[in-house]
C-alpha cells in the first residue's frame, strides 16, 4: 500500500521558516517525480515544487524561487520542502505528491493527506 505522510506544518509569522517532510512508502518511487502542491481556501490546487528522486532536477514556482528548497533524501525515503520568508500568501493546505514528469495535479499518482500551512501578518 502506497503511502505519503506529510508532517511538519503549523502556525507561523511571516519572515519565518518552516520545514515540511513526507514520508514514502509502499513502492520504490526512483521512476517518479516527487513534489509539493498547495491548496488555499477557496482556490485550485496548485504546483509549488518538483524535482527528480534522484535530486537532479530541482523546479519551482516562480513565487517560490529563492525562498523554498526540495529535497530528497532517498535513505530514508523522504521528501522535504524548506521554507524560508514565509508570506501570509504561502497560508494553504501543502499536498505531497508523487507522478510522472512534468509533475502537475493530473499527472499524480499517488497523494498525500496534507498538512497546513498558516503564515500571519
Amino acid at each position: 500500500q502506497v503511502q505519503l505522510v506529510e508532517s511538519g506544518g503549523g502556525l507561523v509569522q511571516a519572515g519565518a521558516s518552516l520545514r515540511l517532510s513526507c514520508a514514502a512508502s509502499g513502492r520504490t518511487f526512483s521512476t517518479y517525480d516527487m513534489g509539493w502542491f498547495r491548496q488555499a481556501p477557496g482556490k485550485e490546487r496548485e504546483f509549488v515544487a518538483a524535482d527528480r528522486w534522484n535530486g537532479d532536477n530541482p523546479h519551482y514556482r516562480d513565487s517560490v524561487k529563492g525562498r523554498f528548497t526540495i529535497f530528497i533524501d532517498n535513505a530514508r525515503n523522504t521528501v522535504y520542502l524548506l521554507m524560508n520568508s514565509l508570506k501570509p500568501e504561502d497560508t494553504a493546505i501543502y499536498y505531497c505528491a508523487a507522478g510522472r514528469a512534468p509533475l502537475r495535479v493530473e499527472s499524480c499518482d499517488y497523494w498525500g493527506r496534507g498538512t497546513q500551512v498558516t503564515v500571519s501578518s
